[in-house]
């Protein structure tokens, strides 16, 4: 017999459902976490596995932000992409996933994405931000950073390369994520070169990229995969845990950590001034050559410095 939505709720019981989670957190620390509020751009690959880790987790609201619907390209990586789910809206999908999972979970849903004119409503009571918007979502990105370190709300950042992550982590008071990147001010293809080599300086991804053509900027595409994605989520939650739970070290830029799970490595990486630090500079020149001309007979707009 399948029981009804409204009587399933009826049978749920918060700390019976993550009583699991005690012994790595207190009683009180998973009191601590029912009570928090989480803001989430983007409800793809890394943004929904966002959105189910932190709710297992135990934390009871959210606001969520994204104005894509799922396609069949999203089938390798979204928690939410599924044959039945095709064509509908992505931040509904995945809002209904976090309700089955916790049906008490207060949810803000923001289906028109985030910005200017919504930036304070999606931020506002917010404890932390998880972001997840697309690689190429630019100025969004900067602007909800912006937003953040105004009002003194963590940020964290773990993108998904190869099958690995990178994780970065912008606290009130610290280096910011402008500061760090530089990215303000730059043409579409700088900026995606800033953003690439910033997350991750130790570049461990590259090592088996076996098609670099994949890897498209004048098109905004480029390859990704599922492993990439879980592990973003898990590495977020845990810096989340930490910083709502204040205790353990939080790593903040200019610091950061990747992780490679192909190659079994792992690197902390330190970026003095982030991508103004003279070594990084150098990089940074260096991927313009090697890409700007393949970028500019794409089409694209890239001027080579």
């Amino acid at each position: 017999m399948i029981l009804p939505a409204q009587a399933l709720a009826q049978q749920f019981d918060y700390a019976q459902a993550f009583s699991r989670n005690l012994g790595w957190f207190t009683e009180s620390e998973q009191t601590t976490l029912r009570g928090k509020r989480a803001a989430i751009a983007g409800m793809g690959g890394v943004g929904g596995a966002h959105l189910l880790t932190l709710s297992r987790l135990g934390i009871g609201a959210f606001h969520i932000a994204d104005f894509d619907h799922f396609d069949l390209a999203n089938m390798n990586r979204q928690a939410g992409a599924m044959l039945s789910n095709l064509g509908k809206a992505k931040s509904s999908v995945m809002e209904e996933m976090a309700k089955d999972i916790n049906p008490e979970l207060d949810i803000r849903n923001f289906p028109q994405g985030v910005g200017a004119a919504n930036m304070d409503a999606f931020l506002d009571g917010v404890d932390i931000y998880i972001d997840s918007l697309d690689f190429f979502a630019f100025d969004a990105r900067r602007a909800v950073f912006a937003a953040c370190y105004r009002k003194g709300i963590p940020a964290v950042t773990a993108a998904p390369l190869g099958m690995g992550t990178a994780v970065l982590a912008f606290m009130p008071g610290k280096m910011s994520f402008d500061d760090y990147f530089q990215m303000q001010g730059q043409t579409e293809f700088e900026q995606g070169l800033r953003f690439l080599l910033g997350l991750a300086p130790s570049r461990l991804h590259m090592n088996y990229l076996i098609d670099p053509s994949r890897v498209r900027l004048d098109l905004k595409k480029g390859p990704s995969t599922v492993m990439a994605c879980q592990l973003c989520a898990g590495v977020a939650a845990t810096e989340a845990a930490k910083i709502l739970l204040k205790r353990g070290t939080v790593t903040c830029a200019p610091h950061g950590i990747h992780y490679d799970a192909y190659r079994q490595m792992l690197k902390k990486t330190w970026l003095p001034g982030g991508n103004k630090n003279p070594l990084q500079q150098l990089k940074l020149a260096l991927a313009r050559r090697l890409l700007g001309r393949k970028f500019a007979n794409a089409g694209g707009q890239h001027e080579p410095a």
